[in-house]
């Protein structure tokens, strides 16, 4: 069987709104069925002997949220936050999570057919939590899978942090 006999390679499922952000010049986008909201920057609280890409947590209304720096976890270069950075707040099972990301861009409609597999070989340690690729407008974009940005142990430490 050749690739054109499977169509989209099982990815119908994956079809949907995605979220997409840019994050040291690269494209990403998670699903937009767990994103709870999109805040500015602000204010974090560090938080002693914590990994290096978890910087810390922020008070959202009451509710304490862990923040990972999406470049730190992705091993990219840190960089100053400014005006254009902002947090994704995500429901990842019983957490709700922020991701850092340098800017957001726009919620946008992929189509199954628009998703092919993750390459087999990745060059950064970003390969192990994408679970597709989109194309979008011409160009690449990453499909982040949330619930594989983090092993059990480090879910759990977040949610202790709440």
């Amino acid at each position: 069987m050749n690739l054109s006999d499977k169509g989209n390679f099982g990815y119908k499922e994956k079809a949907g709104k995605y979220l997409t952000f840019l994050l040291d010049g690269r494209r990403y986008a998670f699903s937009i069925k767990k994103i709870i909201e999109i805040i500015e920057i602000q204010d974090i609280t560090p938080v002693p002997e914590s990994p290096d890409y978890m910087k810390g947590i922020i008070n959202l209304r009451g509710r304490v949220i862990p923040l990972v720096d999406m470049r730190l976890r992705f091993k990219r270069p840190e960089t100053e936050y400014n005006k254009r950075t902002c947090i994704i707040i995500i429901d990842i099972g019983e957490t709700a999570i922020g991701f850092i990301v340098d800017r957001v861009e726009e919620v946008t409609d992929i189509s199954a057919d628009e998703i092919s597999p993750p390459p087999a070989v990745t060059l950064d340690a970003s390969g192990k939590y994408v679970m597709g690729v989109g194309k979008v407008k011409g160009d690449i974009v990453l499909l982040l899978d949330h619930e594989r940005l983090f092993t059990k142990d480090e879910l759990e430490n977040m949610e202790k942090a709440q």
